[in-house]
C-alpha cells in the first residue's frame, strides 16, 4: 500500500512540476524576436552561446536510461542533470532510488521552446504508467535536465540532495 502511495505522490509532484515549468513558456507565434533585457550576464550568454541540436527521441532515451541506471558510473551521468557539480552524488542517488521504485521512462515525443526542450515521456512508477513533461535545458553547451524536475523526481522518491536547497 505504502508503495502504491509513494508512485502516486510521484507522479503527481512530476506533473505539477511539468506543468509549472510549461507555464513559464510563452508562445511567440508571429512576433518580432526582441531583445532580452533581464541581465546584461544573461543576454550576453545567450547571444555568444550556441544551442546544440534538438535532441531526438532516441538521443533522449539513451539519456534519461543511462542517467536511471545505477550500474552505470556516476562519472558518466553528471552531464545528464543541470547543476549536477554542486553534488556529484545526485545522479546515483536518483538512480538508485528509481530503480528501487521500480521507474521506467520512455521519451515519446520531444518539443523545442528554443533555450529549453520538452520531452514527453511514459513514466511508469511501481507498474502505474502515465505521461509527464521532462524540461531539459542547454548548460555547458549540452542539453541536461531541469535540476528543478531533477529535485522534484528524487525528493518524490524520498531522496535530498544539497543541489536541491
Amino acid at each position: 500500500m505504502k508503495l502504491r502511495t509513494t508512485g502516486r505522490v510521484a507522479i503527481a509532484g512530476l506533473a505539477v512540476v511539468a506543468a509549472l515549468g510549461l507555464s513559464a513558456c510563452s508562445d511567440d507565434k508571429g512576433d518580432t524576436p526582441v531583445a532580452k533585457t533581464t541581465t546584461s550576464a544573461a543576454a550576453t550568454t545567450s547571444a555568444t552561446v550556441a544551442l546544440p541540436p534538438v535532441p531526438s527521441v532516441e538521443e533522449l532515451n539513451a539519456q534519461l536510461n543511462t542517467a536511471l541506471d545505477p550500474s552505470v558510473p556516476n562519472e558518466q551521468k553528471l552531464d545528464f542533470v543541470q547543476g549536477g557539480e554542486a553534488d556529484p552524488e545526485l545522479p546515483n542517488r536518483l538512480a538508485v532510488a528509481a530503480q528501487d521504485a521500480g521507474v521506467v521512462v520512455q521519451v515519446t515525443e520531444v518539443t523545442s521552446f528554443g533555450e529549453s526542450v520538452n520531452a514527453k515521456a511514459d513514466f511508469t512508477v511501481n507498474g502505474q504508467t502515465n505521461v509527464v513533461d521532462v524540461p531539459f535545458v542547454v548548460e555547458d553547451g549540452k542539453w541536461k535536465v531541469q535540476k528543478v524536475w531533477a529535485c522534484t523526481m528524487l525528493t518524490n522518491l524520498g531522496q535530498q540532495s544539497v543541489a536541491c536547497a
